[in-house]
């Protein structure tokens, strides 16, 4: 159901690069870029993830309440997504773990500080 998501950012490509190698993680590679879109996708079809300058010129803030989970393919995909994230600057908000029935994620916010989570459930 979803095409694509993005995140606002104040600097291009700082968070470009913060998700060239978060998504790197997860097979994900740019399928767009401009001066002030980045997208990334894993593939023809698939949904896209980016950030984008804010078309009004406003400065970017990131939104309460508003996250973006990434579906991990197991456990060791979700701890490796948040130390990648960590690793790249990211802020902890929850290091991996389970957080009730099957669910297990690890969440973080990146440069801009928007809120994510990687998560498997199983």
């Amino acid at each position: 159901m979803i095409g694509y998501t993005t995140f606002g950012t104040n600097d291009l490509e700082r968070a470009a690069k913060f998700y060239d190698g978060l998504f790197g993680v997860l097979g994900g590679k740019r399928a767009m870029a401009t001066d002030s879109l980045v997208l990334w996708a894993t593939g023809p079809g698939s949904p896209m993830v980016g950030v984008i300058k804010p078309h009004d010129g406003k400065t970017a803030t990131h939104g309460n309440g508003t996250m973006i989970a990434l579906a991990a393919k197991d456990k060791a995909q979700v701890d490796a997504i948040y130390a990648k994230a960590i690793e790249f600057g990211g802020r902890d908000e929850g290091k991996p773990g389970p957080r009730g029935g099957n669910f297990y994620a690890g969440y973080f916010r990146d440069l801009d500080g928007n809120k994510l989570n990687a998560f498997f459930m199983g």
